[in-house]
């Protein structure tokens, strides 16, 4: 698979490729992706398939969140996973966009804070405001303690399905939209214009942003896509989706920045 070369007497040495699955690199989604709990909700992508509900509520009767609640272990497998994931997304965000004109960002939905902590190292002169769940941010805690960065960012817990804590110049989320179906993706995107109120800040949405035709050329993003259906719920989107969501909201998506990752930056501001 080209994880691995044979130099013909029998020594075999790591690839670039092999060199992503280790541990400080992409080796945690590896194991989360192949864990036992996200495959058995893959076995039954055909109940999905069939009725569009999600495979992993059939299995385990409960959405992936509320079992990641319950199940500490499996908490930190995907913990390390979207840690793994979002570091280079991270870096290239924080690249891409200019957030020092910026007081204070606030990282909706920001899970370990490794965004948000790519941010702040980048720009000394900006505040953090991470919200999550309140189970989820005191593991963040840590990190942003070991970082040097927890006197420069206020750490909130919460539902983004009741409520977003206003206050920030910037809102970002990043790969959460795609998480979620109508009408839970509406009440978030509503309660992020409720915080915004008339302040005009801009909303970012670090998403994949799928092609108008999609075929087989695109195929890390439709496996991505099947992902969302089997274990979370939610889908990957045009820009025109993207678009309608935003639109219906209070929003008006204003330019998408490329970044050298699969990931785009959605700027929109207010309406």
């Amino acid at each position: 698979m080209g994880a691995v070369t044979e130099d013909g007497s029998g020594r075999y040495s790591i690839t670039p490729l092999g060199d992503e699955m280790r541990h400080d690199r992409l080796g945690p989604a590896a194991l989360f992706f192949n864990s036992e709990h996200h495959l058995l909700a893959w076995l039954h992508l055909d109940h999905s398939v069939r009725t569009g509900e999600r495979a992993f509520d059939f299995v385990f009767g409960m959405r992936s969140w509320e079992y990641y609640m319950t199940h500490p272990a499996e908490a930190a497998i995907f913990d390390r996973a979207m840690s793994s994931i979002t570091g280079p997304v991270s870096t290239a965000v924080a690249e891409a966009y200019d957030f020092s004109r910026v007081h204070v960002v606030a990282d909706i939905g920001g899970g370990d804070g490794t965004l948000l902590t790519q941010i702040l190292r980048r720009h000394a002169s900006v505040r953090g405001l991470l919200f999550d769940l309140p189970d989820v941010v005191e593991r963040a805690r840590e990190k942003l303690d070991a970082a040097g960065l927890l006197d420069r960012c206020e750490i909130v817990g919460g539902s983004f399905l009741d409520w977003v804590p206003p206050g920030a110049d910037l809102y970002l989320m990043k790969s959460i939209i795609h998480d979620w179906e109508e009408p839970f993706v509406g009440t978030i995107l509503e309660h992020c214009r409720a915080a915004l109120g008339a302040s005009g800040a801009p909303l970012l949405l670090i998403e994949r942003v799928l092609p108008k035709k999609i075929g087989p050329e695109a195929m890390d993003d439709l496996l991505g896509d099947l992902d969302m259906l089997a274990n979370p719920g939610g889908q990957e989107r045009t820009e025109s989706e993207y678009a309608a969501l935003l639109r219906s909201a209070g929003f008006r998506l204003d330019r998408i920045i490329p970044t050298p990752t699969p990931f785009k930056v959605l700027e929109s501001l207010p309406t």
